[in-house]
């Protein structure tokens, strides 16, 4: 059953009488309403506030990085574990094909209902996961495999096991070996960009966010809390941090928006896989025209061009 938020409610009574006409095979009313369901789509998510966009990175019938996975790729095989400790099951990495193009993805997964959200740990990677991540990596490096990394959790798990078995080296080591991987690689961030959990698989030579994601270094609620003590003050925290797509594309902190459909994907789940698809095996093309001197000069000035400053001259 569909899940609707506050300012979908007249999308959710348009649907539901469509429903109704659809069974009763009135035609002429289906049509109508079809009108006016793209009208009102139209009015309520061309206008929509930071925070209502946080709302739809966070859906529960948006879209996980699994179906994501089931969607777009054929004939794939999964790659369970780091070697090391165990198979964590908040990062997934599959090798198959997207179109004619062989390829590595790796995701972070956050799992619907009790049970598999407990299994996937709510999408907050141990240690281990990012430790599995750059595995596939270097397996996608050393068969010169393109490689697409699924961004979508809260945040690295922050719990004592995780800490004990060194938690933010592993993240770092992540960075380090991601910003040198001769391969191409595409990150994409399709819900919900948390901290350094996302950005363990979120160095790439192109870093792009769907049109209703988020990524930020915290969360709003953990803002507001600090920043007010307040976590009533959710929204306003939103609102001053800059976290959407359309934000951090005017900072130039991301390289695309990819253009999920307009009602979003947690309500046209094919159309938001087809467009990550596309937009894919677009800039892997790109990136295959170029030497790996070049994609990896392009990749280190992109690395640190964020935080560059000027020294002005002052008069006395």
């Amino acid at each position: 059953m569909a899940t609707y938020l506050d300012f979908e409610k007249k999308i959710k009574i348009i649907q539901e009488d469509m429903i109704s006409a659809q069974v009763r095979h009135d035609e002429d009313t289906v049509e109508f309403l079809e009108k006016k369901l793209d009208k009102e789509v139209g009015k309520i998510y061309g206008n929509l506030s930071d925070f209502q966009k946080l709302q739809l990175a966070r859906h529960v019938d948006r879209p996980y990085a699994l179906d994501y996975i089931n969607l777009m790729m054929r004939d794939k095989y999964e790659i369970h574990g780091d070697r090391h400790f165990r198979n964590d099951q908040a990062i997934i990495c599959y090798m198959g094909y997207i179109g004619d193009e062989k390829v590595v993805v790796i995701g972070e997964q956050k799992g619907r209902g009790t049970k598999n959200k407990l299994k996937r740990n709510f999408g907050m990677p141990h240690p281990e996961g990012y430790r599995k991540a750059l595995r596939a990596a270097k397996l996608a490096e050393k068969f010169n495999l393109p490689l697409l990394m699924l961004v979508d959790t809260p945040g690295a798990y922050p719990g004592i096991g995780a800490e004990e078995r060194n938690q933010s080296e592993a993240i770092a080591r992540n960075l380090l070996e991601l910003a040198e991987l001769d391969t191409p690689t595409i990150s994409v961030v399709i819900g919900e960009g948390g901290s350094g959990g996302a950005l363990a698989i979120g160095v790439a030579d192109r870093f792009a966010m769907m049109r209703y994601s988020v990524f930020s270094v915290i969360s709003p609620e953990g803002c507001s809390a600090i920043l007010w003590n307040d976590p009533k003050k959710v929204e306003t925290a939103t609102e001053a941090m800059k976290i959407t797509s359309s934000d951090l594309k005017e900072l130039e902190l991301i390289d695309d928006i990819i253009d999920e459909p307009l009602i979003g994907a947690h309500r046209d789940r094919e159309g938001a896989a087809e467009a990550i698809k596309s937009y894919f095996l677009q800039e892997v093309a790109k990136l295959k025209e170029m030497s790996s001197e070049e994609r990896m000069q392009q990749r280190y000035d992109k690395l640190i061009k964020p935080g560059a400053f000027q020294e002005v001259e002052t008069k006395e």
